[in-house]
């Protein structure tokens, strides 16, 4: 994400709303906590850093995931983050049962390109992105192709968390990569077919006959 925001990781903002104090530390987490003296006061995490938010090549909030469990799911929330005169956590909502909003103000989002998403890659996706635009503007892809492009960028940039099915779809693709030359392709056919020699010495050795065709 955007570098001059970093200096934010480390300090935590509080927030008295009720009976409650929130407390958001950026990169970290969100939490909860009860101020009652009841002897069962709920304290607990509202969502820890996971990924951005991100619309039209901006950041526009962080989202934490995987808090204390509620119900059958994990309480979550989204940070939006505005332009304020200091650091300070402004407003906290539920707008939904376990899922959480929370207005934070700082001068470190005021100048209007401090959000942009696009400065903060890496130039060889800054590369891809820009193909994306050409590819978009030349009537080569659908704005919802444009969208899946986009969200691939920033998950490769790790903006955004692939989802499993992604993490897995990865793997295989890396796998397929490793017979993308010719050589590598003989490579290990020739390896495969000197164990397939041994296996086949050892079936003879202890008297069971193979029955497999050269082909095989």
């Amino acid at each position: 994400g955007p570098a001059h925001l970093f200096r934010l990781a480390g300090k935590c903002f509080s927030f008295l709303e009720s009976t409650y104090k929130y407390e958001f530390c950026p990169f970290h987490n969100v939490t909860q906590h009860e101020q009652t003296f009841r002897w069962n006061a709920y304290s607990g995490i509202l969502g820890i850093w996971h990924e951005w938010e991100i619309e039209n090549n901006t950041f526009v909030g962080m989202w934490m995931r995987e808090g204390d469990s509620c119900e059958t799911k994990s309480r979550q929330t989204k940070v939006h983050l505005v332009c304020g005169k200091s650091n300070k956590l402004a407003y906290v909502s539920e707008p939904s049962t376990c899922v959480y909003s929370l207005t934070f103000e700082t001068p470190l989002v005021c100048h209007p390109h401090s959000l942009l998403v696009y400065p903060t890659l890496t130039e060889a996706l800054q590369r891809k992105w820009d193909e994306v635009e050409q590819l978009l503007y030349d009537g080569l892809i659908t704005e919802q192709g444009y969208k899946k492009l986009l969200k691939e960028i920033f998950e490769e940039a790790g903006l955004l968390k692939a989802t499993e099915e992604k993490e897995v779809e990865k793997q295989n693709k890396k796998i397929n990569l490793e017979f993308e030359t010719v050589e590598k392709c003989s490579e290990k056919y020739k390896q495969l077919s000197e164990e397939i020699k041994t296996l086949k010495d050892l079936l003879s050795q202890h008297g069971i006959i193979y029955k497999g065709n050269s082909g095989e």
